[in-house]
């Protein structure tokens, strides 16, 4: 059974519209006693960094999710979160990855970046199962995370940076699974596939 994460914020229907695509039983829940039982947990995200951590923290899966051991998926804020610190309202993070998430420029750039973008998969890792090298994802955000040794998908978009990352049974993806397609829901398969 697949455990979605409701911090009240986050693309949860639209995550449980691309499961029952993919003929997938999941629940939602805020609680940990529901959330302990999940085979694979999927943090959602929409929103901005300080607001999610105060959400997590007041609904008491602080310090919980960083000890979870069955294979975790963040999209978008779910995985900038992932990391040690966002600059976004300087937000301590979960601290699962390391590094800082930071905004782009906005003097040469238009941000938030919205839209379709090349991910170019930079290790061999099961949740690229099955996707060509340098494949389209959908994109809506205006912080990024750094390009790192944990790093397995890299877009550029002024410069480099993670658009997806692994650490041990912690996975994250930048883009939108949901709203990317064939690739997107290939990605959400490859995850639950896992384990």
């Amino acid at each position: 059974m697949i455990g979605i994460i409701d911090y009240g914020a986050g693309n949860i229907r639209s995550v449980g519209n691309a499961l029952d695509r993919l003929g997938q039983q999941y629940f939602v829940s805020k609680d940990i006693a529901d959330l302990q039982r999940a085979k694979k947990l999927i943090l959602p995200g929409v929103g901005e960094a300080r607001s999610a951590m105060k959400s997590l923290g007041q609904i008491g899966l602080l310090p919980w999710l960083t000890t979870v051991n069955v294979p975790f998926l963040g999209i978008c804020i779910g995985m900038q979160i992932l990391f040690e610190h966002s600059d976004e309202r300087d937000t301590e993070c979960l601290g699962v990855v390391p590094g800082s998430v930071s905004r782009f420029d906005e003097v040469t750039l238009k941000v938030p970046h919205i839209g379709w973008n090349r991910v170019s998969v930079t290790a061999t890792n099961p949740l690229f199962h099955m996707i060509r090298d340098n494949e389209y994802f959908y994109f809506v955000h205006s912080y990024r995370a750094p390009v790192g040794p944990n790093t397995i998908g890299m877009t550029q978009y002024g410069e480099a940076f993670s658009a997806a990352v692994q650490k041990q049974n912690f996975y994250g993806v930048q883009f939108h699974t949901e709203k990317s397609g064939a690739a997107g829901i290939q990605v959400m398969k490859n995850f639950l596939e896992l384990c």
